[in-house]
């Protein structure tokens, strides 16, 4: 469920007409819809009941800050894979115990960081990083909560991008090192080992991947309880898939519940999970204004947009589908036409769907990208010097801009030039 509705043949997001915030912000937009943020993390963590379960928000499926601090008021921990991202979630108000820290390339320096800040939990993901996780704690004397990542060797998600769980992606330690790693981990004196983690994919809509991957987690835990070596929690990961629209509804938290149930049955483990797309794809859209339609003489029907693959790149680099609507609807008898998508970028990939039926549109007209919440802003580019696209947060009957558009001048004022270069003093 989201909540951008058509009212009066308005497209709105909760009480505000979309129509509104692009004649006061300018397109493209990014628009999110906060009732929709936080139903969907209510209805997610809700779905285990009576389990009590921790839900670390990915941060990098939407970093914006206030998307952070609406669910860090309700309660979301968060999934970070970068120092960044960590400083992120700590200005937005999540509890420093509450951040998990991933990622199979951490730097040094990150670690430090880490470490310092006393986040919750570090998932390590390769032996070299156990290594300097050991090393830079005995040097801060301090002694983190870690888990080891296990690369399952399941390949679920929507897409070979976002396919992390087979034996050939990066992500985490293999079947075979997951047990010796933790034990060496638990012998160490430097570091307190205290879960299992996995996260095999994203837009999963078969949960039997899932499933397969937490049994192993189970099989793992029980091998290393055998030892004598205590792991109190399980990180299950995300990846629940959710629906573009040109799909079948993919299973809904209380399935995933469901099949958590038939792993974990009365086996005493704490878990966790890292939903990010869930939680955030339907609660964005993007809204764009039409340039112009071009009509070739051979009947193609180019609908130019003033957003771009610097703007929203899933079409381009994942071949994602996006359901696009006008923001004015079209009459319910109206004719559809088929539209090549395309924005201004100088390349052909910056197409986002081709031959799709919609209504007649003309220049000056307004179309909303949907489920653009998830994997869209955090991912935009300053290609071709064009400015980031603006963030609006809605609440109600009001709204707020959550990130400004930046004015050229400022993108131009971040790169001096070089002391040689510099015009004497002349504007250039």
């Amino acid at each position: 469920m989201n909540h951008f509705e058509a009212r009066a043949g308005e497209l709105h997001c909760e009480d505000v007409p979309l129509r509104r915030i692009a004649q006061q912000v300018g397109t493209p937009v990014y628009v999110y819809s906060t009732a929709t943020l936080s139903r969907h993390f209510t209805v997610f963590q809700g779905a285990f009941a009576p389990r009590a379960v921790e839900v670390a928000y990915a941060v990098k499926a939407n970093s914006n800050l206030s998307v952070l601090a609406t669910l860090a008021r309700l309660g979301a921990g968060a999934d970070t894979v970068s120092q960044g991202e960590i400083l992120r979630a700590l200005k937005a108000g999540v509890p420093v115990g509450k951040v998990v820290f991933s990622g199979a390339g951490k730097t040094r320096a990150e670690l430090a960081f880490a470490l310092a800040a006393g986040v919750g939990q570090i998932n390590v993901e390769s032996e070299p990083e156990l290594d300097a996780l050991i090393q830079i704690a005995r040097e801060l004397g301090v002694q983190p909560a870690m888990a080891i990542r296990v690369n399952p060797d399941v390949g679920a998600g929507g897409h070979a991008k976002i396919s992390t769980g087979k034996a050939e992606n990066k992500f985490g330690v293999s079947l075979g090192e997951a047990v010796r790693l933790y034990a060496r981990a638990a012998g160490s004196g430097a570091v307190r080992p205290v879960a299992l983690a996995c996260h095999v994919g994203s837009q999963i809509t078969d949960l039997q991947p899932l499933e397969d991957a937490y049994r192993t987690l189970r099989v793992l835990t029980e091998q290393l309880r055998g030892q004598g070596i205590p792991v109190a929690k399980l990180d299950l990961g995300g990846g629940l898939g959710v629906p573009y629209f040109n799909q079948p509804a993919p299973p809904p938290p209380s399935a995933l519940a469901e099949a958590v149930n038939r792993v974990f049955e009365g086996f005493d483990i704490a878990l966790t999970f890292e939903p990010g797309r869930v939680i955030a794809a339907n609660a964005g859209v993007l809204v764009s204004e039409v340039i112009h339609v071009h009509h070739r003489p051979e009947g193609r029907r180019f609908l130019v947009l003033d957003a771009a693959m610097n703007d929203l790149i899933r079409p381009a680099m994942y071949d994602a589908y996006h359901d696009i609507r006008p923001v004015t609807a079209a009459a319910p008898d109206a004719p559809l036409l088929p539209y090549d998508v395309v924005g201004p970028i100088c390349e052909t990939g910056d197409t986002f769907t081709r031959g799709r039926l919609l209504p007649e549109l003309k220049a000056r007209d307004l179309v909303a990208f949907m489920s653009a919440g998830a994997y869209g802003a955090v991912m935009s580019s300053e290609y071709n010097t064009r400015p980031l696209v603006p963030e609006v947060l809605v609440n109600g009957a009001q709204f707020a801009v959550v990130r400004p558009r930046p004015t050229y001048e400022e993108m131009l004022g971040r790169e001096p030039l070089a002391p040689w270069l510099e015009l004497d003093g002349a504007s250039p």
